[in-house]
């Protein structure tokens, strides 16, 4: 094996330029996980950092030709273990290739590389009164190909969608080496089967995104924010539910719980947890942004909320608090941060349930929700006593997390909304896909990879 090993490190040297393959024991603990709990921990044979389409694909055959995985890798923002490395494989860091190939104001469009961070392509984009649509939390350190690899969500979905519905084309290197494009530079087309469709959510499990062309948004002339405070936070989910029914389609709908509130209040110093238990953050952004609003503030406070009429630093502040309300910790087996989605019609139902379970196993939760799409993000938690707890407290974490996946799809849900399967939710992923839904999806995994070497273990049940 040492041998083994040690062939495909030395090829991919002697093909690569000084600097873009790294074995160093502190670089492979770096990048053998992403910010996911770790159930299955392995160390790559080596990282690399590929610089172009021919670097990618010079990789990929080499380690094609000897049977070893590849790993593909963004920033490592992901929090269902989708870029964990798995036994004898390379990671393949994607994060050298950062560049804005194009981008075209008349057409609306842009193309770039995947390491491209969100944040940037929206910096640039902004110069021409553009956006780049989604806005996952991790805005500024993840990137665009990250993104693409797990059809990442965020804030704007309420309106904008995911980033499928912003995708026009992707440039993929299949697990052969070859090149495929596809897509069109178009917003319409329709021709042939939806490839590109195919590939954003995939995990790099089919081919490796090195190219996309992506559609931009018009930058919002004016934006409002609504901060809607409340006693708990099922009153709070009911809120969701009344915008909606005035027909106001915001930007943004966030939702976080007195738990969130306190702990943003632990890290930041706000006062959120003196002005309710429960927090609605609604973003209307547009031309007719201070009428929505309007509209937004009456139904709200009908319904039972202190609704304050933000001023600007202070609405631009709840956001991007919003933005960190997952914490600064990372994910471990004692905290679980989960992804579900259920028709908002069941938010407030789904809400009451993982307060049920919480207390009935006896274990911590704080959530927050992109509540706009029914999207909920609860974190469930066990504290440690020194460096670990007592097997009855990890067995209650894992039927509280078991029943919050079994609940969603009681009501119609999904076990992930925006975040992937990875490798932490295949233990419930046939609890969603019947037998013949994940025969077909292996059919289509063997067909673009019939040797598995691409991200094996993760997206869909062997």
């Amino acid at each position: 094996m040492e041998a083994f090993v040690g062939s495909v490190v030395d090829e991919l040297e002697g093909m690569l330029a000084p600097g873009q393959v790294d074995v160093r024991e502190a670089a492979l603990r770096r990048y053998a996980v992403d910010q996911a709990p770790v159930i299955d921990f392995h160390l790559p044979l080596a990282v690399v950092f590929p610089q172009s389409v021919a670097d990618v694909q010079a990789v990929v055959r080499s380690c094609a030709a000897r049977g070893v995985a590849v790993v593909a890798r963004g920033a490592g923002t992901g929090v269902s273990g989708g870029a964990h490395a798995t036994r004898n494989c390379i990671v393949m860091s994607l994060e050298r290739m950062d560049h804005i190939l194009a981008l075209n104001p008349d057409d609306e469009t842009a193309v770039v590389e995947p390491g491209v961070v969100n944040a940037v392509l929206n910096e640039a984009a902004a110069v021409h009164g553009l956006m780049y649509a989604p806005d996952p939390a991790s805005f500024r350190t993840s990137t665009i190909g990250g993104n693409v690899a797990t059809n990442a969500g965020g804030l704007r979905c309420a309106k904008y969608g995911v980033t499928r519905d912003s995708v026009l084309a992707l440039d993929v290197v299949l697990a052969d080496g070859s090149l495929l494009h596809t897509g069109h530079q178009t917003f319409k087309g329709v021709a042939g089967y939806d490839l590109t469709g195919l590939f954003v959510g995939s995990e790099g499990t089919l081919g490796i995104v090195v190219g996309i062309t992506l559609r931009l948004k018009y930058l919002p002339h004016e934006v409002h924010t609504v901060a809607a405070f409340y006693p708990d936070f099922r009153m709070a989910a009911a809120g969701v539910l009344a915008v909606g029914k005035a027909r106001v389609q915001p930007a943004i709908m966030e939702l976080l719980d007195g738990g969130t509130l306190a702990q943003l209040d632990d890290i930041h110093g706000s006062n959120l947890t003196a002005r309710g238990g429960s927090l609605l953050l609604v973003q209307t952004d547009g031309f007719g942004a201070e009428a929505e609003a309007e509209v937004v503030r009456r139904v709200l406070r009908s319904g039972g909320a202190v609704v304050t009429a933000e001023a600007n630093a202070e609405a631009e502040r709840l956001v991007e608090l919003r933005r960190h309300s997952r914490g600064a910790e990372v994910d471990d087996e004692y905290r679980v941060g989960e992804d579900v989605a259920v028709p908002r019609s069941r938010l407030v139902d789904y809400v009451g349930e993982l307060e049920n379970m919480a207390a009935r196993h006896n274990v911590n939760l704080k959530v927050v929700a992109h509540a706009g799409d029914g999207n909920l993000h609860p974190t469930f938690w066990i504290e440690r006593d020194g460096q670990g707890v007592d097997a009855g407290a990890m067995e209650r974490l894992q039927r509280a997390l078991d029943e919050s996946i079994t609940a969603a799809l009681d009501m119609g849900g999904t076990i992930t909304g925006e975040h992937g399967v990875g490798q932490y939710k295949l233990r419930w992923l046939g609890q969603e896909q019947p037998e013949p839904l994940r025969q077909l999806q292996r059919r289509i995994k063997e067909l673009f990879d019939p040797e598995g070497i691409l991200n094996p273990g993760k997206a869909i049940l062997p």
